[in-house]
């Protein structure tokens, strides 16, 4: 089992918010807790990968700067290493659905910025590394098909928004708290989105007691909408730490036990249609950033005692310019 994360994941951003010394918090609580698991160092993505899905410009001024207003959309301040960082969680999210592909499953410790935008960046979010990634395997014929989902507490606009123009691509967002021009809403009902044929998202109300059983049924109600249109190459899971009760975005009542019942969900799904599967970190905020780590590290439990089933392969065949998708192998071959 490999997981992948490296310490240049941490931009330096001074007092904020974001804790951004989860990673390699998390890193180090696996290799502690789980000394099984490998972690690796990704290789960063390319210019080119960001360009498949973000304007030149935005992607220039993350990286000189300038102008420093949209350089600093996603609210980080900005400074020469925030460039090279983003370049390297975007490559753990790469090499973790590469990964995936190859294994059955796989992780990378780093977020996959659902609210990244096409040519600004949004909420803690520079470049969009859930749609870099499946762009980048799916321009070297390695997918034809993915499906994103998205269970961070907030809505995951900036995925929906990048999803419209990508029908191979299916994103499901179950949130509970709504995210609308760069602004978070406590509340889930104050607004609701226009899904799409390929995206679509679910608000969580809080019931006034324990949520869990509201977030498992939803999961069991919703999830196989990611395969209605038929099994996708790969599953894109986005484990989110800030539905946690403590949280103080979060009007959910949910316990890390929940969580962990969450995931342990998710990948079963994943298990029971032999559906390749990458999961990413996302959110926490809690001031305690110790139940941040924790909320991440069950992840990781649920992810390993989920045992993936074997695989489908998908086929490929080589033509002039290169490999391009021919038909997948649905016949669960090993792997």
């Amino acid at each position: 089992m490999k997981l992948f994360h490296d310490p240049g994941f941490a931009a330096p951003l001074g007092e904020h918010i974001m804790p951004i010394s989860k990673f390699a918090l998390v890193a180090d609580a696996i290799r502690a807790e789980m000394p099984e698991i490998e972690i690796a160092s990704p290789p960063p993505v390319t210019e080119s990968d960001l360009l498949r899905v973000h304007c030149r410009e935005y992607v220039d001024a993350v990286r000189t700067g300038e102008p420093r207003e949209l350089a600093e959309s996603q609210k980080f301040p900005w400074s020469p290493e925030l460039y090279p960082s983003v370049l390297l969680t975007n490559g753990g999210v790469l090499a973790a659905c590469g990964h995936a592909l190859e294994a059955g499953s796989s992780g990378a410790l780093a977020s996959g910025f659902h609210h990244a935008c096409r040519d600004h960046g949004e909420g803690f979010c520079t470049f969009n590394g859930l749609v870099v990634a499946l762009e980048r395997l799916r321009v070297e014929g390695r997918i034809r098909t993915a499906a994103i989902l998205d269970l961070d507490l907030h809505y995951g606009n900036g995925t929906a928004q990048l999803a419209v123009e990508r029908p191979w691509l299916r994103a499901l967002s179950i949130y509970g708290n709504d995210y609308w021009q760069n602004r978070t809403f406590r509340d889930a009902r104050t607004r609701h989105h226009e899904d799409g044929t390929n995206h679509f998202s679910v608000p969580l109300v809080p019931t006034g007691g324990s949520d869990r059983e509201m977030l498992l049924a939803t999961l069991d109600e919703h999830l196989d909408w990611l395969i209605a249109g038929g099994l996708p190459d790969i599953l894109l899971y986005q484990a989110g730490a800030d539905p946690f009760s403590d949280d103080p975005y979060s009007p959910l009542d949910l316990s890390h036990d929940d969580l962990h019942a969450r995931d342990s969900r998710v990948f079963q799904f994943a298990k029971s249609h032999s559906l390749p599967i990458a999961w990413v970190l996302a959110g926490g905020y809690t001031p305690d950033v110790s139940q941040v780590v924790r909320v991440h590290v069950n992840t990781a439990k649920a992810w390993r005692d989920s045992e993936p089933a074997p695989m489908r392969r998908m086929q490929t065949t080589t033509t002039h310019g290169g490999t391009s998708s021919g038909k997948s192998d649905y016949s669960g071959s090993s792997g």
